[in-house]
């Protein structure tokens, strides 16, 4: 079985991106979710991801962004890959794909099986599937909150047109229980590894990528 690729999200210090390289992470986030705790400017970001080696993928996430702050995100940072974590339709997902020339990760909300449809649409358009806890109604953060949802709904299913990531809820305690029920080959994290809101322990990233691989 290939090795689990793990995405370490919402990175705000050197220290913590050069813990999550150094643990083997294949994937690093920048958020630009201004309500986030993990929101970090183009500029800042561009200082976190200046001494990412190659090899090693950058992803910017955004929520509903405008084509003004995609612009300038990508003006100044490098990046590899654009997570849309919005309410983006599949006709967004294209646009954004075709004027950035970059690969794109729709974020895809899950609490029950009738969810799971959203993933064969968009699976037509993006490049990888990143397949989350649905937030609650109301919440402020469209992800990371630290949620899980039932990885029951996802058994049997790793076969998907696309290649999927999971997330929602996971830590160092339970991400190879994740992995195992879920097929899953890729697996994200945020709050999972911090010591309080935006805030990454270094000792918990090398912890959940040794759990996960």
């Amino acid at each position: 079985m290939p090795e689990v690729s793990v995405k370490i999200c919402g990175l705000t210090a050197p220290d913590h991106v050069r813990a999550s390289v150094d643990a083997g992470a294949r994937y690093l986030g920048f958020n630009f979710f201004p309500k986030s705790p993990r929101y970090v400017s183009p500029e800042q970001a561009a200082e976190l991801a200046a001494p990412v080696p190659v090899g090693v993928a950058k992803v910017a996430l955004v929520v509903n962004a405008t084509d003004e702050l995609l612009d300038s995100i990508t003006r100044t940072v490098p990046f590899d890959m654009l997570q849309l974590h919005g309410s983006e339709t599949v006709e967004r997902v294209r646009e954004v794909k075709d004027r950035y020339g970059l690969p794109v990760m729709k974020v895809i909300g899950v609490a029950e099986a009738e969810d799971l449809a959203a993933i064969d649409a968009y699976s037509d358009v993006a490049d990888q599937l990143l397949i989350d806890a649905k937030a609650p109604k109301n919440a402020v953060l469209p992800g990371g909150n630290g949620l899980a949802f039932d990885w029951r709904l996802l058994a049997g299913r790793k076969y998907w047109r696309k290649p999927w990531m999971l997330a929602g809820g996971l830590n160092p305690d339970n991400v190879a229980e994740a992995i195992r029920m879920t097929g899953a080959q890729q697996v994200d994290v945020a709050s999972g590894v911090e010591s309080a809101p935006g805030v990454k322990d270094g000792d918990l990233i090398k912890a959940f990528i040794k759990a996960a691989r």
